[in-house]
This record gives C-alpha cells, sequence and structure tokens, in this order.
C-alpha cells in the first residue's frame, strides 16, 4: 500500500529580524494560573506592577500589588511579613530606593514578588509570527522561568527560634517517641578516663571580616564558586525597568518594530562545514 504524500497547503516567504537582539526574552510563569495583571482592587487605588533587573547576574523580579480585600487579605498579618521582607531585603542589599517614606516608617507585605531563573538553550531559540502571509522569525537571546520568592519567611522562621530560646531545629527535633512494647536498651555508666586526653597541636589564623580569603579554608571548589556568585549577584545594585502589559501603547510600538520591512533575500554567511561541525 502507497501513501500518499501530505498535500502542500501554502508557502510562506520568511523574514528575518535582528532589530531588537539581545533584548527578546521568553518568560515563563509555570505556577502563575491567571494572567499577569492588577487585581481589580489594586487597579482601583492605581497600583501598577513594577519590575527591576540585574543585567550581570541576568536576574528579573517582577512585583505584582496584592490583592488588599479584607475577605482576602489580612491587614495585621501583612504588617509582620513587611517588616521580615524589609528586614531581608536590608541584609542582602536589596532594598527598594523608590519606597514611599510612609511605607518605610510603617513596612507592610503590599505586593507579591516573581524572581526569574535563566534556563539554559538548547539550540538557537525564534520568534516567529505570521503576518500578512509572510513568516517573520526574530531570535530569542534568553529564556527565564518565574517563581514566588519567599525568602523573608527565613527572617520569621529565625526570629520565632530566637523566641523560644535560641534552640536550633537540629537540637529540638528529639526524633518520634519510643514505641511502648519494646523494651528500653541498657544504658551502661561511661568509663572514666585512665589517662589525660593527648595534647594536639592547634594552628589559630585571624581573618578580616568580609575577606574574600574567608571562603577559601576547608570548602570545595564549587562550593566557594558558588558562595561567590551569590555574593556577587546580592551586591549588584538592582535598576527599575518599566512594566507594561499587552494593551499599552509602548507594547504596540515595540511589536510593530518586530517586523522586517527588507524584501531583499538573506544572503547565508555560514559555510556548510562549519554548520556541520556546530550540530
Amino acid at each position: 500500500m502507497e501513501l500518499e504524500s501530505d498535500e502542500l497547503v501554502s508557502v510562506l516567504p520568511i523574514h528575518y529580524s535582528d532589530s531588537l537582539s539581545p533584548n527578546v526574552h521568553v518568560h515563563q510563569f509555570p505556577l502563575l494560573n491567571r494572567p499577569l495583571q492588577v487585581p481589580p482592587s489594586a487597579a482601583a487605588s492605581g497600583k501598577r506592577i513594577r519590575a527591576r533587573v540585574k543585567p550581570v547576574s541576568r536576574r528579573i523580579e517582577i512585583h505584582v500589588p496584592a490583592d488588599a480585600r479584607p475577605e482576602v487579605w489580612n491587614r495585621e498579618k501583612s504588617k509582620g511579613l513587611g517588616t521580615a521582607q524589609r528586614e531581608d531585603d536590608r541584609e542582602k542589599n536589596q532594598e527598594d530606593r523608590q519606597l514611599k517614606q510612609k511605607e518605610v516608617e510603617e513596612p507592610r507585605l503590599t505586593d507579591s514578588r516573581l524572581r526569574s531563573d535563566p534556563i539554559p538553550q538548547c539550540g538557537a531559540y525564534v520568534l516567529g509570527v505570521v503576518r500578512d502571509g509572510r513568516l517573520h522569525l526574530v531570535p530569542i537571546s534568553e529564556t527565564h522561568q518565574f517563581r514566588p520568592t519567599l525568602t523573608y519567611l527565613d527572617i520569621m522562621s529565625r526570629k520565632a527560634r530566637h523566641s523560644r530560646g535560641g534552640e536550633s531545629d537540629s537540637e529540638s527535633d528529639d526524633g518520634p517517641p519510643p514505641d511502648p512494647d519494646e523494651a528500653l536498651p541498657a544504658v551502661t555508666a561511661p568509663k572514666k578516663e585512665k589517662r589525660a586526653a593527648e595534647a594536639k597541636e592547634v594552628q589559630v589564623s585571624a581573618r578580616r571580616s568580609g575577606d574574600d580569603k574567608i571562603l577559601q579554608g576547608g570548602m570545595s571548589t564549587a562550593r566557594r564558586e558558588m558562595l561567590l556568585a551569590i555574593r556577587a549577584e546580592e551586591d549588584e545594585p538592582w535598576q527599575p525597568v518599566q512594566f507594561c502589559d499587552g494593551e499599552a501603547e509602548d507594547t504596540t510600538q515595540v511589536f510593530e518594530s518586530i517586523f522586517s520591512r527588507n524584501d531583499g533575500p538573506l544572503e547565508c554567511k555560514t559555510e556548510m562545514t562549519s554548520y556541520l561541525k556546530s550540530i
């Protein structure tokens, strides 16, 4: 039985445009089950989505205003969470300089933060848009996945442990209770030391606080590089960027700029041998 060949439906001319390169990213929100937009109650009070970026660390944060309706939002708890968030930002040198003085005096959790993680790209990614019978291709430079960041909860957990007397999680966890059906293990008294402990030589060196050499003693290379990368990211200041939704005028202008206006043929400057070696 011979299989019929697929029918050719249409032929689309391809236009390639890199006018916005390398500023075209793909942003994914795997945990978001609704559109990324301001809640109606927050929009009525004039709140907007804000964003900031660390270009060197390739880190992006999006701040979405919270739905502060009394039936879904606890105002008293937001004060404690806001204080912890402000302290967490201060420890990591990530304070938002655009906060109003009123918010500084009485910190409150007013938004949810979505922080990006860069995703490695396997090959070359492009954005394809079909318009007026033409396929327009735009190269994509980076792919990011955004998830909520709740690092301020560590501050609250640390304060809770201090309020209980400074017990750590390992010290306060005594394990499961014993089984009443099992016999208790025999307890033997420790033997007395017959001779004094042998003297051991200990070397002590003073190190200046904040010096990078403090990370070099007794630590693997991978862990040391990870800690240095975390420190470099925390030291890099945030740069505010303007967030525009799909209905904004600026978004429409940027969308129109991705389409190529050149009708000339594309010229391939890559040799066949170089292309095969890169696969």
